[in-house]
């Protein structure tokens, strides 16, 4: 089986007894490394009141991220759209593109990426933006193409500039909206992977040709946590599950060092809960990670892999992206 290529999400985030500053130069870390694997590009998302994440303004990270790289893509994944006006974002990235040429992505989500009260405040209480998602990425479109170039309002830099642009889903929603744009779909399933399958298959069912695509494209993000053995990859991974228990009881902190797991996990709606989230995270050593990862691109048919994964050791979570590298090498038999 051919390598696919192989991709990073990055939420910039916290360690306990750190700060977004150390979070910051972690990703810069991360950044570089995997640019000297050939990991094909570099994803920053966007969340706002949380403590454990420091990629807010996401637009000015990825032009960090980017002055630290030479040749990985950088983009979001994404940007909130109905946060922002569609100009702001078309010449916010139309800067990073004329600053980076040809590495910059761009990647919309229509969900808030914060909590109901924060949405309000970025929305300035116009909670209706959601629905003006489609609409708002056929905007953006406009601002960017030549054709814009007659109209009395127009981005600079941004006009005239090719910038891709990702629909990202976390639901079913967002698949039939790529398919109808005929633009490259990314599904967030390291957090939300119930619907991973059902989406891709409306998105692939409905694509319709476009100047962008001329077939489906998908892009898959899971978590990995790869390690030299299957049992130091499975406790290195309760830091993660320790992040989707506060997610699921409203007790978010900082990641946690790997460990025991607090007693509220083992509370069956919890329990339930979380692992539901863990349907699309792969531990394990080299060899193991090889195993399951083909099985998984084998039977979703995906495009390219995109990982998050959420290490509380600097050092662990570099040697991780090296691990699942060599186990990504796929030879054909």
């Amino acid at each position: 089986m051919h390598k696919i290529p192989l991709s990073v999400l990055e939420l910039a985030t916290v360690v306990e007894g750190s700060n977004p500053g150390d979070a910051i130069s972690r990703t810069v870390e991360v950044a570089q490394l995997t640019e000297s694997l050939g990991y094909r590009r570099i994803w920053l998302a966007e969340h706002h009141n949380m403590e454990s994440i420091a990629s807010s303004a996401t637009s000015v990270l990825i032009g960090h991220i980017s002055s630290k790289t030479n040749s990985i893509r950088v983009g979001s994944g994404g940007i909130m759209l109905p946060n922002h006006s569609p100009l702001v974002i078309a010449e916010q990235f139309g800067t990073l593109e004329t600053l980076y040429p040809g590495r910059i992505d761009l990647g919309l989500g229509r969900a808030p990426g914060t909590d109901p009260l924060t949405a309000m405040t970025l929305r300035r209480n116009n909670m209706g933006t959601t629905y003006d998602f489609p609409i708002d990425v056929k905007q953006l479109q406009t601002y960017f193409s030549t054709e814009n170039s007659t109209s009395k309002v127009r981005a600079f830099p941004g006009e005239g500039l090719n910038i891709p642009i990702w629909i990202l889903g976390s639901s079913t929603d967002s698949a039939y909206l790529a398919a109808q744009m005929g633009l490259p779909y990314a599904f967030a399933a390291h957090f939300a992977p119930l619907q991973f399958r059902s989406a891709i298959d409306i998105y692939r069912k409905n694509f319709k040709v476009s100047h962008t695509l001329a077939q489906p494209y998908v892009m898959a993000c899971v978590n990995v946590i790869a390690a030299d053995t299957d049992e130091e990859a499975k406790f290195l991974a309760t830091s993660l599950i320790k992040v989707f228990v506060g997610l699921i009881t409203n007790t978010r902190k900082p990641i946690q060092p790997p460990g025991e797991l607090p007693d509220i996990y083992q509370l069956p709606e919890v329990f339930n809960a979380v692992n539901s989230m863990l349907m699309c995270t792969f531990t394990g050593s080299r060899d193991t990670l090889r195993k399951i990862l083909a099985k998984f691109i084998a039977e979703t048919g995906i495009n390219e892999l995109m990982v998050s994964s959420n290490l509380f050791d600097r050092e662990a979570k570099l040697k991780s992206f090296s691990i699942l590298n060599d186990a990504m090498t796929f030879h054909d038999a």
